[in-house]
Order: C-alpha cells, then sequence, then structure tokens
C-alpha cells in the first residue's frame, strides 16, 4: 500500500522502521532561517531527514523568479538520492505548521514523477500528542539512486498567467491570507495586491482547528464551490513564493480533485516586472 497525499500518525507509526520509507522533516520559519535546523536537533521523528526550504526545496534566485524559485529538477533528486530515496521509496514529509512546507515536498516530488510521498496529518505536534517518542540522533543514511521523470505540465510560468488576463481559461487561486490578498499589510514583497481575477482561498482554511486537514468530503464541498463550472486541470494555484499554494493543491488532491497546476514564482515572481497589473481588494 503506498500513500500519495495524505498520512494518519498511526498509519506511519505502524511502518516507521520499514526500510522502504524514508521521513523528511520539513520544519521551517520564514523569518528564522535557523528555526528548522535547530527544531530538528532538538527533536525529530526517528530516521528523519532534515530538508531546508531555502537550500533544498529552493532553486538560485535571479531576482525575476520570485523568493522561492524551483531548483533544476536534476539539482534536486541528486538531494534525495543522497537522502537515500529512490523511485520506490515511500517518502513521507512533516513540518510544524500544518503541513505547509511538507506540502511543498510533497508537490516537488511529484513534480519530478515520484508519487508515493503524502505529508503527515498533524504534523511532529499531532505524533507527540499521540505519545510517540522523538530521536535527536541523525539517522545512518545509505545514498540511493534517484532517476527522475520530470513532470514540467504541473506548473505554468508567469507568460501563461499573464496571457490568462485576456483568454480566462483559467482560474487562478491565490493561498495567501486576505489581507495580503487585498494588498493590506503588505511586509514580504514590493508590490501589494493580486493578480487581476485571482480567487482567494487562504490555505489555513483547509485545516480544522487541531491543525489536521479537513474531512476530505468537507474540502471537496468547499473547493467545489471555488471552482463553480470549472475542472480542477482550469486551476492554477498561486501564493507568495510558490510554498503555501502547495497546500491548496495538497487539499484539493486530498477531496479527490487532482488535476491543478502551480504558479511557482508567484505573487513575488509576478511583481518583479512592475509592468504587470496588480489588483487591490476584494474581487
Amino acid at each position: 500500500m503506498s500513500f500519495t497525499t495524505l498520512i494518519a500518525v498511526a498509519d506511519l507509526a505502524a511502518h516507521v522502521q520499514d526500510a522502504n520509507w524514508v521521513i523528511c522533516d520539513c520544519r521551517h520559519d520564514l523569518a528564522n532561517y535557523e528555526a528548522g535546523r535547530r527544531a530538528y536537533a532538538a527533536g525529530h521523528l526517528a530516521g528523519a531527514r532534515f530538508l531546508h526550504l531555502d537550500e533544498d526545496l529552493s532553486g538560485p534566485k535571479t531576482g525575476v523568479n520570485g523568493r522561492h524559485p524551483l531548483p533544476h529538477p536534476i539539482t534536486f533528486t541528486l538531494r534525495l538520492a543522497a537522502l537515500g530515496i529512490d523511485n520506490n521509496t515511500q517518502v513521507i514529509g512533516y513540518d510544524a505548521m500544518g503541513g505547509v512546507f511538507a506540502s511543498r515536498l510533497w508537490w516537488m516530488l511529484r513534480w519530478v514523477g515520484h508519487r508515493n510521498v503524502a505529508v503527515l496529518d498533524g504534523g511532529i505536534d499531532a505524533w507527540v500528542k499521540a505519545g510517540h517518542p522523538l530521536a535527536t540522533e541523525p539517522p545512518v543514511v545509505k545514498p540511493a539512486r534517484f532517476n527522475p521523470n520530470p513532470s514540467p505540465q504541473l506548473a505554468v510560468g508567469a507568460n501563461d498567467v499573464a496571457a490568462n488576463l485576456d483568454h480566462k481559461k483559467l482560474q487562478i487561486v491565490d493561498a495567501r491570507s486576505p489581507d495580503r490578498f487585498r494588498g493590506e499589510n503588505e511586509t514580504l514583497d514590493p508590490v501589494a495586491g493580486h493578480i487581476p481575477g485571482a480567487a482567494n482561498r487562504f490555505f489555513k482554511d483547509n485545516l480544522a482547528a487541531d491543525g489536521s486537514f479537513k474531512p476530505a468530503a468537507t474540502l471537496q464541498q468547499e473547493f467545489a464551490a471555488l471552482l463553480g463550472a470549472r475542472t480542477p486541470k482550469d486551476i492554477v494555484h498561486q501564493c507568495g513564493s510558490g510554498v503555501t499554494a502547495c497546500h491548496n493543491l495538497l487539499a484539493m488532491e486530498a477531496a479527490g480533485l487532482g488535476g491543478s497546476r502551480l504558479f511557482p514564482g508567484s505573487w513575488s515572481e509576478w511583481v518583479s516586472d512592475r509592468k504587470r497589473p496588480a489588483a487591490v481588494g476584494n474581487p
């Protein structure tokens, strides 16, 4: 049995010693570069490998490709191989932020052709709450070989989004908080607002009060209201830098609404060209 969206604590606990499973700690703090690494050193799931958002799940910034551009697929898969992940490995990602950083790993693995990847529902907090221990020692890792099978069709570029301003065949869905979507309280990017025509689905709306994902039926109902007559293939997700948007992609997939795509550069890439329009307020 493979897990391809979410995995419950009990299911992971039953497989945590499996040789063909690799757990990845994706904890991060956008305001504190070393926070995730320090948290990992203080205590992590036994056997977990640490992945840093900026170092492992992002590529070099050019000033026009956003705050968290994608790395080259080969660079990413070489890093996966160094962590002992091959094409048959069941990968589980977790964090301490409702799955927002782990969902970036989830999407990137699918982007390079790996489907056996899931996010721990509820993250490390749910693991600890269930009474499972943490470890402090790093795992002994045997490097593997990962042959990428990239799926570039899972992403769209800024030119595609710009063309959509005219043909409107796609629905852009912005995962940022409602205030940032409206153009209020912008502190991360030089321009406030949103892509004209975008709808807002705050990624935190995918979560229940305990930090786990809402039931699939609830997510399906909520996203169906957002989609209207459109299909998931008509949906392009974005956020500030292509991270929290992956949370919406995961939520849709968990709800049985697979097929939507990511604009990896998101708002931070969009506004790098000041000629591109920005809208403010609600749609």
